[in-house]
Formats: structure tokens, sequence, C-alpha cells
């Protein structure tokens, strides 16, 4: 049965209840639950985090807990269905109204809406906006506006749609009623723009960090681009992803180039029929398609948490779609890879594009073009540049780009910094780049003269260099923090703190040597790239395969995507843990009380189909998979009953626990229960969850404890058992990690 309104108290206390029961995790990301605080509390609110970040709990959570309906207004149909069956897998009531839903149908939602049944509902900005459908929302009881894609709103943004500009009538038909602005990519006018257009009333703006670690970035030349991507997929078998191409044409092209090595492949672009793309569209979320060859004119409503990689056959825009098209991968917070094929020749092609665009917004496409240009020509780190773009600082290179992994060679550029960024000082803050490299080389055009700049101190500082060399030493400069465009003050450059501590000596700064663009794409590309991988044949990959299998054949029968029922790193998880149990199961992120109910007992047999112990199969019940709920919490199973324990039969966890306290190891206990290893830790650190008290110095040393603390504090905030056994080089196993984690809590009286 789906959630009903329940009498739920608007409190970080139920919020954390309602995560753990529906969408079965721990606890919050980093912010998730500032932002919520700020939600319960009725205040506006803007949210700026990464594809894959969060950004729906930040809003869902708030909609269970608090009265009335949270409407969401969402651009695509796809984006609607994919979290709407989502959020009733989990057992939340949701719904969505758009073009795609029959007047019986809506009258059946607006009914459930004004009953108190659901908890959110889903709308298009132009259904919100059509006549009648405000006058029906009043006599609703709204406990928020979600705005999801805000970015949309802004005619600074990179996806202007004109719909969204009329969403400030939000404000003026309902003005107590708080609402959050959501997206994925906003630049610094952009973020203002969202809060002017929708009369935000003082709100409080949570910018998270753009920071996607788990994306592997890789920038290749563009000559044989086809044959890249065959070898690429080669690598990479079985794994979903999105190609994105510039025109129709090649769309189709590569698609057909694709299938011919037997890759079930597909094609989507605008000029297809609605029925073909809603067909191509639904055969890659079921799976049934491994690879979409794509305009732009796809994804941006996908939810699909199992995109293991993006490829842009062409050079994007600008960064901000970019940055939106890459972050299709990975959004299980799983190892994703972005690559990007570039020639010279793309930004010719776009520069001829943009041009014949809107003449008021030429300008400003064509200098977001050039950004994107720097990126693909990056001089250092790949995700220093994104980051620094969207005014975040990461302090080290990231080692996940192909920059980190073969640095290139490097020199001194400090002195060379220091004249630019004294142009810049000097000349109040007013030259673009252009008008900073005349400056720099000494011309005498009218721009210079008028502005006076002839005079400053350092005209003519860098005459020694050609214009292409200063243009690029200008461009690392802005891809390392030094200076930012302000493109609202006529493109004009400003210095940053630490370009001002470059300008005053207080920091270096290593440049990469100028190398045109075409003389680069003629390097050779070193060595042939490594073979295909060989086929995982480890225990825990084969579970995860089984895993695969079972999660799409119960898709398929629901009619569902595969990853509605678990993401690919909810199952990655169940493979190296081994849930035997409920207690076990719950405690598995991503596994909540619904979909346990649902599916719960189909992962455990497959589990133990795979886990070499027939015996436990067979013994299956409702002893294994039942525990009361405590009454308190409902997300929580209570502690399991004690009762006579016998070692020779069952498999319970209180048996575990009895030998445990007999001083038998985690290996003697597996050998003596004839349980997998993985099966006693799971039930140690259940136990141990639930407040039983076992010898963790069995476990783990008083420097092992500090070590592992200082790992979380590295990572900060609660992070995840893979991010921390990923961060600490597998030193440490899950069961140890686990049981670390859950110490640390029981220090602070948690």
């Amino acid at each position: 049965m789906l959630f009903a309104a329940e009498p739920l108290a608007p409190t970080l206390e139920s919020a954390r209840k309602v995560l753990k029961q529906y969408y079965g995790y721990d606890s919050f990301r980093p912010m998730q639950e500032d932002i919520i605080s700020n939600v319960l509390a009725g205040q506006d609110t803007v949210v700026l985090m990464p594809t894959g970040g969060g950004k729906s709990v930040c809003f869902q959570v708030p909609a269970v807990v608090q009265e009335g309906v949270c409407v969401v207004v969402s651009p695509l149909i796809a984006l609607m269905k994919d979290q709407v069956e989502a959020l009733k897998a989990n057992g939340i009531s949701a719904a969505y109204i758009n073009s795609s839903v029959g007047q019986s149908e809506q009258n059946n939602i607006a009914a459930d809406c004004l009953n108190g049944y659901l908890k959110l509902l889903y709308v298009s900005p132009e259904k919100l906006l059509s006549e009648g459908f405000l006058t029906f929302l009043k006599r609703m009881r709204i406990s928020m506006f979600a705005i999801d894609e805000a970015h949309c709103i802004s005619s600074w943004g990179h996806d202007f749609r004109p719909e969204y500009t009329q969403l400030r009538v939000l404000r003026e038909q309902f003005p107590q009623v708080p609402i959050i602005a959501l997206t994925a990519t906003a630049d610094r006018l952009t973020q203002r723009d969202i809060q002017t257009q929708l009369r935000l009333n003082e709100p409080r703006v949570f910018l998270s960090s753009f920071d996607r670690p788990n994306l592997n970035l890789i920038v290749r030349p563009g000559q044989d681009r086809v044959g890249g991507i065959l070898e690429f997929l080669e690598r990479h078998q079985g794994e979903s992803g999105i190609i994105y191409c510039l025109s129709r044409k090649q769309c189709e092209t590569l698609a057909g180039k694709i299938q011919a090595k037997g890759i079930k492949a597909g094609f989507y672009h605008a000029g297809m029929t609605p029925n073909q793309r809603a067909s191509v569209q639904e055969g890659f979320l079921k799976d049934d398609l491994q690879v979409i060859v794509a305009t732009i004119a796809f994804g941006m409503g996908i939810d699909k948490s199992n995109v293991r990689w993006v490829i842009h056959y062409n050079l994007p825009k600008n960064i901000e779609g970019y940055y939106q098209e890459i972050g299709r991968a990975g959004r299980d917070g799983a190892p994703g890879t972005a690559v990007l094929f570039y020639s010279f020749a793309d930004v010719m092609s776009l520069r001829d594009m943009l041009s014949k665009d809107d003449p008021n917004l030429t300008q400003l496409n064509l200098t977001k073009l050039e950004r994107m240009q720097q990126f693909a020509e990056a001089a250092g780190c790949r995700r220093k540049i994104l980051l620094n773009y969207f005014g975040e600082t990461l302090p080290q290179d990231c080692g996940n780009c192909d920059i980190c992994r073969n640095p290139p060679t490097t020199f001194d550029g400090t002195e060379l910094a220091q004249k630019a960024l004294s142009a810049v000082v000097r000349g109040r803050e007013r030259l673009s780049i252009s008008l900073l490299i005349d400056v720099l080389r000494g011309m005498r055009n009218q721009a210079v003269l008028s502005g006076g700049f002839d005079q400053i101190k350092t005209y003519g500082a860098g005459r020694d260099l050609p214009y292409l060399d200063w243009y690029s030493y200008v461009h690392q400069m802005l891809n390392d923090g030094l200076v930012y465009i302000a493109y609202e003050e006529g493109y004009s450059l400003k210095i940053t703190a630490l370009g001002k501590e470059v300008l005053q000596g207080q920091r270096n700064v290593l440049m990469k040597k100028f190398q045109p663009a075409e003389k680069a794409e003629k390097t050779p590309r070193g060595r042939k790239a490594a073979a295909a991988k060989p086929a995982a044949t480890s225990p825990e990959a084969a579970l995860f395969e089984a895993l695969r299998t079972l999660r799409k054949r119960i898709a398929d029968e629901q009619g569902v995507p595969p990853y509605v029922i678990f993401t690919d790193s909810t199952l990655q998880e169940m493979a190296a843990e081994r849930p035997v149990s409920r207690v076990a199961m719950l405690g598995i992120s991503g596994v909540g009380m619904k979909k346990f109910e649902n599916y719960g007992e189909a992962f455990i047999r497959e589990v133990l189909a795979h886990g070499g112990n027939p015996a436990a199969l067979a013994d299956l019940d409702e002893d294994t998979l039942s525990i009361n709920l405590d009454p308190d919490d409902p997300g929580a199973p209570r502690a399991p009953r004690k009762k006579e324990v016998n070692t020779d039969a069952g498999s319970t966890v209180e048996a575990t626990y009895q030998l445990h306290r007999m001083g038998l190891s985690p290996e003697a206990i597996a050998e003596r229960r004839n349980l997998a290893l993985s099966t006693v830790h799971t039930h140690l650190s259940t136990l141990y969850a639930k407040g039983f008290d076992l010898r963790i110095e069995d476990f783990l040393s008083p420097q092992d404890l500090a070590t592992i603390q200082t790992a979380q504090a590295q990572l900060g905030g609660e992070p995840m058992l893979r991010d921390l056994f990923d961060h600490l080089r597998e030193q440490y196993d899950y069961f140890r990690l686990r049981l670390a984690l859950m110490y640390f809590k029981r220090l602070k009286g948690e």
C-alpha cells in the first residue's frame, strides 16, 4: 500500500525516519539536512546541487512529513514519469498531470489531491499556467512549490524556456506558500536571475559542491572518432551509455555503425515522431538498449541511475550544457566516465551557428563557447576548470582526469600571470580578454586609446609574446581561478582572492607552454589503448550480475525501469555484503520498508543461491525474513528476539552473537555454522547497530579507529561506505568500516 497522509510532525527527526523507512538510507547526504530544515521552517530556498547529488530528496522528504500537497514543476514528461514511478516504488503516493494524461485520470488525480491522499503532484509549466489550473490549486492545501530544473527560468540559462519565466505568478497567487528552486547547473548570473524571476523572499541559497569525483573526465583528439567510440564500447561491454552528437544525420549514421558491431543501440533526435522517440527512450530505460546516440534533445528528463558513461562526439556549446549532460553518468555514485572528442573545426562550426542565433545573446554565447574550448585545451586538472566555472575552488588536482593521469610539461608562469593581473587591476577591472591582450602587447587601437589604457604602467609589458600565446595563458588563468568574467559588465575580467595572492607574490603559477590546436591534434596518440578488460570472474562480480538479471526480470514483469527496483550501487553493496535476513537487507543503502516487502525475499534467495549454502536456502522462512517493527520508529527493526540458541540449525543472528560471546572469531563462527564469512559479518554489524555489546577491539585497533576517523573527516559529513573504502585504498573491508562508523556514533551519544 502506498503512503497516505499521516499525522507526522514536520521535524528533522520525522524526516530522518521517512528517509530510512521509504528510501532505505541511514543518513542524509551533506547539505540535505540543512536544506530540509530551511524548507520545514517555511522559508524560500534555492538549491544548486550536481546531477546525482540528491536534489529530489530535499523536497520529497519534507513533502511527506508536512500536511498538504507539494506541487512540483518539472519540464519534461519523462522526468515526471521516472520520479513518480520511483516514489511509488518507495511507497509514497505521487502523480503527474501533463499532456499524456487523459481527462478521466486527471479527474481522479484531482480528487486524490483534494482528499489529502497525494503527497506530491508533478506538473509541466504549461499545465500549471493553463486556464483554470491555478484556480484548482487554490482549492488544495499546498505545502510548497518545488521548481525543478530552475535554470530554465533564466534568460541567461543554457536551456531557456519561455513558460518558466511566467512562474512568478506563483508568488503573486500564493504569497504564503514557500518555494524551493533546484538546479544542477547555474553560474553566478543564473543564480541571481532565478531568485529575481521567482520573486523569492530572502531565500537561503545552498550551493553544494559541484564536484563529481566518481566521474573520470577524458578529452580525446577529434580524428577517427568512430574508431575511438567502437574501441571504447569494446572495453565497456554491457554498460549503459549515451553518445551526444550535433546533428540528426550523425546520430543515425553512428547508431548504424554501432549496431553493425552487434551492440543494441538506438538513435534519438527531434526529427523523429513522438512515438518513435518514446519507444527508443523506453528501450533504454528498461536496459533493452545499451547505447543511445542522440542530440541534446535527449537526456534532460532521464533519471536512469545506471548510465555508466557519456560520450560527446562534438564540442558542446557551453560548460553548463556539458556539465548537465555528463551528469547523466554515475548518478548512483558508482564510477562513471565522460569522454569528449575535440577538434578546432568544432569550434569554428559552433561559432558560425551561434552568430546566427539571437543577436542580443551572440557575444554571451561566443564567450561561453570560449570557456568550453579552454576546457578542451586544458593545461591542468579538468575538474578544477569545471568547478572554477561554477565559483568553486578545488584545493588539489583531482587525480581522475586524463590531464592528472598524464600531466603535460609545465613552466613557471608566475611572472606572466603577474603582468596580466597587474593590467587587470590597473585597468580598474574593465578589460575584456581581447582588450587585456591588446594592452599587454602595446596595441594602439581605438579601444585601448579611448579608455586611456595606454597610460597604465603595464601597457606593453607583454609585447614579446604573440596574441595566441597570451590568449592561451589568460585562459589558463581563468581555468585556475585567478580571474573570472563578469558577463553583465561588458565581459570584463575581475581578479579573485587567489589572483591577488599571485599578484602579491604569495603564490606561484604553473602554466603549460602554448601549442596551437591544429598542431596538438596531429600529435601521435601514443601507445595503443589497453586491450579489452577480461570478464570479471570473482564471486562478488558473479553475484552482482545475477542480481542484475533478477532485477531486470522483475522490472520487465512490472513494466518499470530496472533502476526503479534497485540502483547499481545498491546491488553492488548487496553483492559485497550478502544480506540473508530482513535486518541485514534493510541495512543495505537504498532498501526501504516498501522495497523490502516487494523484493526482499527474492533478492535474499538470490544471495543465498550464490552463497554455497543450500541448507540455508531451503530453511528460508518467516523467522528469517520477519522482525517486528519498533512502534516508535516504523523504519527501524527491533533488536532480535531472545530465544534458545541452537548453533547446529537455523541461521539466526542470535546464534552468531552467542558464539561471539564465547570468544570465537568471525572465521571460526562461519566454519562452525557452515556460513559464509560475509554472513557472519552482517550478523555482527547488525547486532552492534541495535545496541548489543561486541568486543570491538577484536576487529579494530585504536590505530585503525584513528585512521578511519581521519578519513571520515577528510571526506566530510557522513560518507558512504564505498567512499571510505576507496579513500582508504581498500585497506579496511566494509564490515570493519561499518563497525567503526557505528562506534564513532556511540561515542557522540547518537
